[in-house]
């Protein structure tokens, strides 16, 4: 795996900066976290960093996965997975239809899509449980699905936009341990905003976001 770096990233909105300057490299297996309350520009940030920022912010700076310049990458194309608050599992689908969903299209073949999904159910510690319909599941269940969901797809980098927020605290702690651990792993760097200090991982770095 290589680094997540960003250079002198700058984010502004009708002139008010929200991201100045900003530069910082995520070593592989490495969680940075950036820390700030609603409105400094911490998902924006992210936005950025995925290809997805909305044409009404003026943005500047280099985002890299090792000497791969993203700048101009179509979003699908960045190889960058991430989580958000809600799990955005497709309703429609099957759980094992939404692990399917994010195999690469080169893995054609059925029963090596298979394999794939039941390998991922039974790390996420819920084997069989493939043909369930996403609804009948928990919210840890859920978060479980979506977490390995994005791995599948074998992102170079993971980019984490509040994940835990909407969980119970038991269930918090539970899925934080069980995304670093997996995320570590595979060797993947993660930037994990939050405003809860509780989020990030045990001596890792945390950096204060203010906007402006």
């Amino acid at each position: 795996m290589k680094p997540l770096v960003l250079e002198r990233v700058h984010i502004a909105l009708g002139g008010h900066a929200l991201v100045q300057a900003l530069s910082l490299t995520v070593s592989p297996g490495e969680c940075v976290t950036l820390m700030g309350p609603s409105g400094c520009g911490k998902s924006t940030l992210l936005a950025y960093v995925a290809g997805t920022l909305d044409g009404a912010f003026v943005a500047s700076g280099s985002v890299r996965v090792g000497e791969r310049e993203l700048g101009h990458v179509p979003p699908e194309q960045r190889r960058l997975g991430i989580l958000f608050q809600d799990d955005l599992l497709f309703p429609h689908m099957s759980v094992g239809a939404n692990l399917a969903f994010a195999l690469a299209p080169h893995l054609r073949a059925r029963d090596a899509r298979r394999e794939r999904v039941d390998a991922a159910l039974a790390e996420a510690g819920l084997g069989g449980f493939a043909a369930r319909d996403p609804a009948t599941l928990s919210g840890g269940q859920r978060a479980r699905v979506a977490l390995m969901r994005t791995l599948l797809s074998e992102p170079a980098a993971l980019l984490l936009d509040e994940p835990f927020n909407k969980l119970d605290a038991a269930l918090r702690g539970e899925f934080r341990g069980f995304v670093f651990a997996h995320a570590a792993q595979r060797g993947l760097p993660v930037l994990l905003v939050t405003h809860d200090a509780q989020d990030a991982p045990s001596g890792g770095r945390v950096i204060a976001l203010a906007s402006g």
